[in-house]
């Protein structure tokens, strides 16, 4: 009779000396790790990318209001101090959400309102300002230290339809050869020029001798 070998642990050893391999795989055979190779796959789901967090809505809305009572204002409901309860009922019914605008008032401010819309419309308006400020246009209006009055008021009136559609104005007093020694005179006239213009711009600089030029910067009033 063949003498058979057997594990410790009672499990046949692999008959090494036929010649046959063992298929791997196969009962009571352990598949052999490889170095750095790949892990074995589990049964678990694979997870996807992780997801962006959520950004963070810039207001205190509906449930995450913690205030007892808010002070409601706007056209759609009657102004005054609710208690968070009635308030959120009132919300409830208008079918629309209540958002919290001046959370460090006492009580604080909430008004009842679509918040997607108020998002957008808020959003909208920064990019108009961002594109308003991108936009800025300088005209420029130029002088001579010995301009006249036909010249002047023709050159006032100009700068005067700048600033009401927004522009900067660059005024400055050109010195040409020796016209430079009344730069005091153009001093003058530049001082006179911001005086009769006040009620559309204002002075961001004051005049300033660069060079061959004396330049005064004007900007139009906000409305």
């Amino acid at each position: 009779m063949e003498k058979k070998n057997f594990h410790p642990t009672g499990a046949q050893r692999p008959n090494t000396t036929s010649g046959q391999r063992t298929p791997m795989g196969a009962p009571g055979v352990q598949r052999p790790s490889t170095p750095g190779g790949p892990r074995p796959m589990t049964g678990g789901p694979r997870r996807g990318p992780a997801l962006p967090p959520k950004e963070k809505d810039p207001h205190n809305i509906n449930e995450r209001i913690r205030a007892r009572e808010v002070r409601l204002v706007g056209d759609n409901v009657e102004t005054g101090i609710y208690s968070i309860h009635d308030a959120l009922r009132l919300a409830d019914e208008l079918e629309l959400d209540l958002v919290e605008i001046s959370p460090n008032a006492a009580p604080p401010v909430c008004k009842i309102l679509d918040y997607q819309k108020f998002l957008y419309q808020q959003k909208k308006r920064q990019k108009e300002q961002k594109a308003k400020q991108a936009k800025v246009t300088v005209k420029e209006i130029r002088f001579g230290p010995q301009t006249d009055d036909h010249d002047y008021n023709f050159k006032l009136k100009h700068a005067i339809g700048f600033l009401q559609e927004g522009a900067k104005v660059k005024a400055y007093v050109f010195f040409k050869g020796r016209s430079i020694l009344f730069k005091e005179q153009g001093e003058v006239l530049l001082l006179r020029f911001a005086q009769d213009i006040e009620d559309y711009g204002k002075v961001e600089q004051m005049p300033v001798l660069e060079g061959k030029r004396m330049i005064m910067m004007l900007a139009p009033k906000k409305k």
